[in-house]
């Protein structure tokens, strides 16, 4: 069942879903998240809503605008960085978003899915992409998590939310926090080095 929803978007960040299997992984590129302050079928609140590239590529969204539609609650709340999804109705109401800026956060029009790609990421602590400036920056990024930890049982999965940013390396508000470890079989453990950011963005200067 779809609901109604409106409000003003506070974030735009890549929805995007991270699958690892001990020392591999890869991504699943779902579209974009927006973080809504308004109403949810008829309560204040705040809520991520998830849309697909093709939206975001005819509305443009940024930090500002004021939309509105209807959606659904999310199937699995363990493998979608958004609370909605299914939107339909999308309308961008009047009113111009925020301006770009220079300094963190980054806000303006988030960019297509091929430039995160490109970019590549780096593991961002999760209590920094918690603070107003991260969680609003269109290069901050929450994915959720599947982790396989036996692929000869498939099966056996265990889920979590792991942080990223995709920003400039200069970023003077950037903190990597620990590294990310992954269960394996047997109570086998791989630790994702740093040496992993340092490889995925090492074709990008320190202020790309």
């Amino acid at each position: 069942m779809k609901l109604d929803w409106r409000g003003e978007i506070t974030s735009v960040q890549p929805r995007f879903r991270l699958l690892r299997s001990f020392n591999e992984r890869h991504h699943n590129y779902l579209g974009f998240a927006l973080r809504v302050l308004g109403t949810i079928d008829g309560e204040d609140r705040e809520a991520w809503v998830g849309v697909g590239p093709a939206a975001h590529e005819k509305h443009h969204f940024e930090v500002g605008q004021r939309v509105r539609g209807r959606a659904q609650p999310v199937a699995d709340p363990r493998a979608d960085t958004a609370d909605y999804y299914k939107v339909a109705g999308m309308v961008v109401e009047a009113g111009a978003g925020s301006s770009t800026s220079d300094f963190p956060p980054w806000h303006g029009v988030a960019p297509a899915i091929e430039v995160y790609r490109a970019r590549g990421h780096r593991r961002l602590a999760a209590r920094t992409w918690a603070s107003t400036a991260c969680s609003s920056c269109i290069w901050g990024a929450r994915m959720p998590v599947e982790m396989i930890v036996d692929h000869w049982n498939p099966d056996q999965k265990r889920y979590r939310f792991e942080t990223f940013c995709y920003g400039p390396k200069s970023c003077g508000l950037y903190r990597p926090g620990p590294t990310r470890k992954v269960p394996g079989r047997r109570g086998m453990t791989y630790e994702e080095e740093d040496r992993v950011d340092e490889e995925e963005t090492a074709h990008r200067g320190a202020d790309e």
